[in-house]
């Protein structure tokens, strides 16, 4: 069964009260480029998300979007008038937009097959870095891969525990990357955070997995989860890579792009660990889009979303990454 996405159906009035905390005073102020993570906010003090715990006739969409100027920067401090949604090429109307710091439900998927030998130091150092720039409330787990999947680490608060882990782990095996991504999103289901991502560290094609690249995507498509990846690619001046490994950053990058993460391919070990910190702030500084479909036809079909920044003044042209799609309820 589809899933739904965890905001929708939630009243219009609990939608404004949220929104008049997580905006009111963005309204007014210039725009700004700016890469520090947004404050954290100390535990116990957060405002939750708004959940779906009321059943209506509203529905509501969320998609996480990042924004960056042409130096790859994070732009923060837009307001919603900043950008233009649109669902299958139609406008929709945006009903609020937060940009607040609120707690994430992470799961990794590190590789430990034996094609990773020596990178998997670098590896073990980029979860450390991306656990830094993690919010007291946020939680993870830990799915380590090589001929099949395992559930290395449950749900946890405590970065200790995945870290205690990896310590230990070992570089064997062929690679089953489709089956340890299935295995983390359906993990995440039993997530308690609204916003969800799962970070994959691995370098490349897949070569002992059950799933098919068609059942990954549709799961894909099918979750609120996004997907960030770091592919540590043989460099091409060196040995030449397998044909695993010449599909991975196609098939990772695609993935990661339709849920509005990102991929990025890393060559240089040394470069690792600066990249997973670059994306723990990149979770840190997104902007969700909250908007009601004009569609509302309840047939379970795949809609196709768009984001577009507008032009602001004494901005150079901004970029937006974000999730292209979902699939509408079904009755």
């Amino acid at each position: 069964m589809r899933s739904l996405l965890n905001v929708s159906l939630i009243t219009l009035a609990g939608v404004f009260l949220a929104a008049a905390n997580m905006i009111g005073q963005s309204n007014g102020e210039t725009p700004e480029v700016n890469i520090t993570p947004h404050p954290r906010s100390p535990i116990g003090k957060t405002e939750p998300v708004p959940r779906a715990n009321i059943r209506v006739d509203t529905t509501l969409v969320p998609i996480p979007v990042s924004v960056m100027d042409p130096l790859r920067r994070f732009v923060t401090r837009l307001d919603k008038k900043d950008f233009k949604l649109y669902e299958d090429r139609v406008e929709q109307e945006i009903t609020y937009l937060s940009n607040e710091d609120a707690p994430v439900s992470v799961g990794i998927v590190f590789d430990t097959s034996g094609s990773m030998g020596e990178k998997l130091s670098s590896s073990r150092q980029a979860v450390a870095q991306f656990m830094k720039t993690a919010n007291p409330e946020d939680e993870f787990f830990l799915v380590e891969f090589s001929d099949r999947p395992t559930m290395a680490v449950g749900f946890t608060s405590s970065a200790e525990d995945i870290a205690s882990r990896l310590t230990f782990t070992r570089s064997k095996g062929r690679t089953a990357l489709l089956d340890s991504v299935y295995m983390a999103m359906t993990q995440m289901k039993k997530a308690r955070n609204p916003r969800r991502a799962i970070l994959i560290i691995s370098d490349g094609g897949d070569n002992s997995s059950r799933y098919t690249e068609r059942e990954l995507r549709n799961a894909v498509r099918e979750s609120d989860v996004q997907i960030y990846v770091i592919g540590i690619y043989e460099q091409l001046d060196q040995r030449g890579r397998t044909p695993e490994e010449e599909y991975g950053p196609d098939l990772l990058g695609a993935m990661a792009k339709e849920t509005g993460g990102r991929a990025f391919e890393v060559a240089n070990l040394a470069d690792v660990p600066d990249v997973a910190a670059k994306i723990g702030i990149e979770l840190r500084n997104e902007y969700v889009l909250y908007y009601s479909p004009q569609n509302p036809a309840r047939d379970g079909k795949y809609r196709r979303v768009q984001v577009k920044v507008l032009k602001k003044a004494g901005l150079p042209p901004l970029t937006a990454a974000f999730r292209t799609g979902y699939y509408a309820p079904a009755q």
